[in-house]
Order: structure tokens, then sequence, then C-alpha cells
């Protein structure tokens, strides 16, 4: 017997129908003007819905990224999973492989087009994804080394991607891979 549609199933797919069309939107947006001559009205046109339709799922345009960055760092977590990876640095390949597929969306997200809202949020995604691998010690006096590493190591890879994306000279995500891999083994673990 075939199975019905329910009334939950149609909202369930309009609300990510809705969710979809405004991140294409909010990337699309990035590439062409950059992230501060973005507002609600502009986003709501692109993605063609009205303004309160918008405010039923994000408060403000702040939102939708955060969204958007924990989307990217759930998918970048499961990826890392699959393939087996338990390290600290796991989910780095995949980022990177995402990177290089979207260019143009990560060179307005971290190039000077993007604004220090959406760098700092991204530095923020990337701190998490570190911490994410980390062993999770309890927290005791001189915990704090833990999170500073996390903190160097997701800076290294935000400077490293954005000279990669601002290189001339374009390098394939395995060769970027296998750099930050071995530059990133020399930093010591931190003892909590």
């Amino acid at each position: 017997m075939p199975r019905r549609t329910s009334t939950d199933d149609i909202v369930d797919r309009r609300v990510q129908r809705t969710r979809n069309a405004l991140r294409s939107a909010l990337m699309d947006l990035m590439v062409e003007r950059g992230w501060d001559a973005i507002d609600v009205q502009t986003l709501c046109d692109r993605a063609d819905i009205g303004r309160s339709t918008f405010y039923q799922h994000y408060s403000n345009k702040e939102e939708l990224l955060k969204q958007n960055f924990a989307g990217l760092r759930d998918a970048l977590l499961v990826h890392a999973s699959q393939r087996g990876t338990r390290s600290q640095i796991g989910f780095v390949w995949p980022l990177l492989e995402h990177v290089h597929e979207f260019q143009a969306v990560f060179r307005a997200l971290i190039g000077r087009r993007s604004g220090h809202y959406v760098q700092d949020r991204f530095r923020e995604l990337l701190v998490e994804l570190v911490q994410a691998g980390q062993s999770r010690p309890a927290r005791r006096p001189g915990s704090w080394q833990v999170e500073a590493r996390a903190h160097y190591l997701a800076g290294a890879l935000f400077e490293m991607l954005v000279w990669w994306l601002g290189s001339n000279r374009p390098h394939r995500p395995q060769e970027i891979w296998e750099v930050f891999e071995q530059w990133s083994q020399s930093v010591p673990a931190a003892q909590g």
C-alpha cells in the first residue's frame, strides 16, 4: 500500500525548500555583493519569499549565516567519522574538498568582502571542529592548553585557507592537506 503524504511531511518539505532557497541566496549574494551589502529584503527577493516567511525561520541574516555554518560543521564531522578519521584535524580533508568545489563562495566568506563578522564566525567554526576532534579532559587547572591548542590550529588553518584561495598558483586540496597535516603534527598535544 502506498504511503500517504501527511500534512506534516508537506510542511517539512516547504520549510526545507525555504531554508535551502535562503541558504542559496545568501551564498550567491556573498559572492556578488559581500556581507555588508546584504540585507533581509535582498535575501527575500533573491530567494523569492516574503519577509514574514524569512522571520518565521530566522531573526536576522546573522542567524541565517550561523545556521549555515552549523550545517557545514555537522556535515564535515559526519564525513570525517565515515572515513574513520578520529584525529583532531580529521575534518580538514573534507573541508578542503568542499572549499575547492565552492571556491567563489569561500573567497567571499574569508576574503576582504566578507567583513569581520563572517570571518569571526568562520574562525569559530574552525575552532569548534578542532575541539570536536580533541579528547576532552575534565576541567582542571592547566586545561586551558587544550582550548589554546584548538585556537592555534584553527587560526593556522584559517590563514592557510586565506593564502590558498588568494594564491596565483592553484594547489590541489591533496597538497594543502598533506602540508597542513604534516605541520599540525609538530604542534604538541596540549596537556589538560
